[in-house]
Formats: C-alpha cells, structure tokens, sequence
C-alpha cells in the first residue's frame, strides 16, 4: 500500500489529503513528445480559447488543434474540440471556460501524445466546481475522450485552472498535477491513466491558513536535478497581500517544509536546460510594477534560475532581465508587462535552450516578444531580438490592446528538430485573438514564411470575445 502526497503552495502548515493507490498497469511501447496528437515527429498547437460562444452559449470555451507538417501550424488541417464535440463528456453551457488550461502527454503509452483541457468554470457539485478532459491522440490525430479523476469536489473550485503532466511520483507512470481554488489548491492524479482504466489513486493538499482566493494560478515542469525525475514548479498568492508567490515542489516527498524551495516570485515559469549542463533550468516571469507586486519591477521582469544536482544551484545567483538590461532590446517602462508570457526551447538546434519572453503591454498594449539564447555559460544577451506585428514578415499590423505576447511557446512544429516560436495576442481583433508562428533556422528564427490565423479561419465563433490564444501549449 503507498499513498501519494502533493504540495499545496508555497509556506508551512500543510495538511496533506492522500488516497491510497491500486496495483500500477505494466508500462506500454515508449511515449510520444507532449503535444505531438499523430505520432508524425512533429509537435502540434493546441489553442485555448475559453471565451468562446458555443451553440449560443456564452463563454463556453472551445480549443483547436493545428496540426505540424514540415512548413509549421499547418491551419487546414485542424481538429476543432468543444464540450459538444461527439464523444466529449458534459456539454457546452455558459461560462465553463473549456480551454483555460491546456498540457499534454502520452498518458497510455501508446505513441501518441494526448490532450488535458482544463473547464474551470464547470458547475458540478457546487458552482465553478471545475473539470479536466482528456482527449486521446492516434494516427489520425486526436479523437475519444475522457473526464480526469477529481477526488475532492466539495473541497475545491476552479479544478483545471491550471495543468501538468509527467512522472511526478517517480514511478514510471505518467501522473497529472491539477490546480484549483478553495481549501485543496493542488491535486495529484496517480498514473497510469488510460481510456478505460480505473482510478489508480491520487491526492490533494489542503492550506488551512492560506487565506489568498486565487489557489494554484501556474504550474510547470521539468528536470531540474538531473535525476530524471520532474520537479513543478507552484505560482500563487501570499496570504493577506496578494503578492505573487513562488517555489520548487518534490511530489515525491511528504513532508512538505523540508522541500518547498522558494523562488523568485512571479506569475508564469518555463523550463528548459538553457546551459546544456543537463539540469533543467527556470525562467520566472513577473510582468507587474512594483506598485501592484514588490517583487515585480518596472516594466516587469524574468528571473532565471539554473538548475544543478540538488535543485536551484547554490553557486549561481539568478539572473535578473528586463528592458533595460544591457543588450535586450528596447527599454523598460510602466506597463510593458515585460514577462507576461516565457518559454523555453532549442531554436537553434545548438542544445541549448533559449528563451521566448512575452511583453504583452508594449506600446500601449500592442505587444512585443524579446528572445534570447542560451549557451554553455548560460543565456546571453548576444544575437537577442524583438519581434511584434509591425516587424518585416510579421502578419497584420501592431494595433492598440492586441496583447502580442501574452502567451508564447517554443517547440518544434517541422520536425527538423529547431523549435519554432508561436505567439498569441489574445485582444487581436476587439477580443477575438490570433496566433503568429515563426519559423526556426540554425542561425535562430526568421519572419520569412510566418504564418497567422485567427478563430474564424479554425472554426471557433467570433461570436462575444473568444480570447483566441489565451492558452497555448505549456
């Protein structure tokens, strides 16, 4: 008999909530890439858009799959999903928000990468109760689908506000970890999880002094060690303050105070080895002033942690950019909201992973995107470059309140194994939003080929504010 145990956020007196575990399935043929649905080699976009009108229903949510080919997001070859998409549990209803939260993994083994969409605004057991779907890949691409495992519905609200996936518990299956609101904020649902398994455990962890009602707002994922194990990394609120709260959470660990290590405070991360050094390192972004966030600065900024054998590297300090850090293009001032969106992937093909920071609030909202790469000493400002809709080759123009950057996303969408950048301006359009991918080369991305749509040429009503964009591939 084991129990699995999770965190909850980011200080003491936790009280953890375990569900003991059945006998785990054997493991299957070797898992796919995240977010590659075909098994083609190539990883695909998933698009959240939670505001999204739904046979009239306001707010419903819808998500679209554009799938990879060898030029990038190719969008007539899509898969539309909808809480009335044939075979998908629940139906559409007025503000479910399907497509809050997105991740992915190969959940069964099978060779193809499955989808998790989180539906925070679900009414269940009590209103915004919340629910998480899986949809299932195949070589056709994605098709099937399931409701996640939830264990404490009267104990949380707002369950798939937030998402991630991998081996958390370290025991070869494939876990997902589930952000909420209410007294449980974190839940861990056990692998393996399959089309027609049975719950095979989980666990939610309760704050009973956390008096914040935001919960457990972001969530990512990776090696930091080395060990080959994932670590999550938890973004929240502190108690009575509201201000952004950070740290590095062991799932595999109960006792929680010994583990929770804190981090620079901020409201999204990514994760990737920017060095090579084959620990996972973790870029935080914080996109308030200092006025709405003492950890936050003007303009924003993104603090850079490297990773080493026991967690954060002792030995390093992180690493502090904004605007006005000497060689990032252009400068900081109020309201940039530089860090509004980070990602971390090999552009370039040199193995090492560089860095995508969003600037949602650029020039009066329009929107920027500021990359950096990485290299053996870690990420330079050398060859960095900014990017919006009024750059040779981008489509569309800059236009007030577009949010160019709000979320980005670096993975490899050709299969030549560089990872392209893909971007979203959720305002595009008076709240319809849109969403540009750039092309990788081995001298780093280029406009030339870029490519956008928006949810009209994918199938999603612009009926209200769809807010196209707000979730991409995490």
């Amino acid at each position: 008999m084991r129990t699995r145990i999770t965190a909850a956020v980011l200080a003491a007196t936790l009280t953890p909530l375990a569900l003991t575990l059945s006998a785990p399935a054997a493991h299957a043929a070797t898992a796919a890439a995240p977010y590659d649905f075909n098994g083609d080699g190539r990883t695909d976009l998933a698009i959240g858009a939670p505001g999204a009108t739904v046979a009239g229903q306001a707010k419903a949510g819808a998500v679209t799959v554009v799938y990879g080919s060898t030029s990038g997001p190719k969008s007539a070859t899509r898969t539309l999903l909808t809480q009335n998409t044939a075979g998908m549990p629940g139906a559409a209803e007025a503000d479910d928000a399907f497509g809050a939260a997105l991740a992915s993994a190969d959940l069964n083994t099978d060779g193809y990468a499955d989808l998790l969409i989180g539906t925070p605004g679900e009414d269940g057991s009590d209103n915004n109760d919340g629910t998480v779907t899986i949809v299932w890949g195949g070589a056709s691409g994605l098709s099937g689908a399931r409701s996640l495992f939830s264990f404490f519905s009267t104990d949380y609200d707002r369950y798939g506000q937030t998402l991630a996936a991998g081996d958390f518990d370290g025991d070869g299956d494939t876990d997902v970890a589930v952000g909420s609101t209410g007294p449980v904020t974190l839940s861990l649902v056990s692998g393996p999880i399959t089309r027609t398994s049975a719950s095979n455990g989980g666990s939610g962890s309760r704050n009973d002094w956390w008096a914040s009602s935001y919960g457990v707002t972001h969530l990512s994922a990776g090696d930091i060690t080395g060990d080959g194990h994932p670590r999550v990394v938890l973004h929240g609120r502190a108690a009575h303050t509201d201000d952004a709260t950070t740290a590095l959470a062991d799932m595999k660990i109960g006792n929680y105070s010994d583990w929770l290590r804190k981090l620079p405070a901020g409201y999204v991360s990514a994760v990737g080895d920017i060095d090579g050094d084959g620990h996972d390192d973790i870029a935080v972004g914080n996109d308030r002033e200092t006025s709405a966030d003492p950890a936050g600065a003007l303009g924003g900024k993104v603090s850079v942690v490297y990773g080493g054998p026991e967690g954060p590297d002792p030995d390093r300090a992180p690493l502090v950019l904004t605007q006005d850090t000497a060689g990032v293009p252009g400068a900081s001032e109020k309201g940039d909201r530089f860090g509004s969106g980070v990602s971390l992937g090999d552009i370039n093909g040199d193995g090492h992973a560089d860095l995508a920071i969003g600037t949602a609030g650029e020039n009066s909202s329009a929107g920027a995107v500021t990359v950096l790469y990485g290299s053996a000493s870690g990420l330079t400002t050398k060859g960095a470059m900014s990017y919006s809709q009024n750059t040779a080759g981008v489509p569309g123009a800059s236009e007030q309140g577009d949010r160019f950057g709000q979320r980005v996303t670096l993975t490899d969408h050709t299969g030549d194994r560089r990872a392209d950048l893909s971007v979203s301006a959720p305002g595009e359009n008076a709240g319809d939003g849109a969403v540009w991918s750039l092309r990788a080369t081995a001298t780093g991305l280029t406009t030339s080929g870029s490519t956008s749509f928006g949810p009209g040429t994918t199938g999603i009503s612009t009926a209200g504010a769809p807010g196209y964009g707000t979730a991409l591939n995490s």
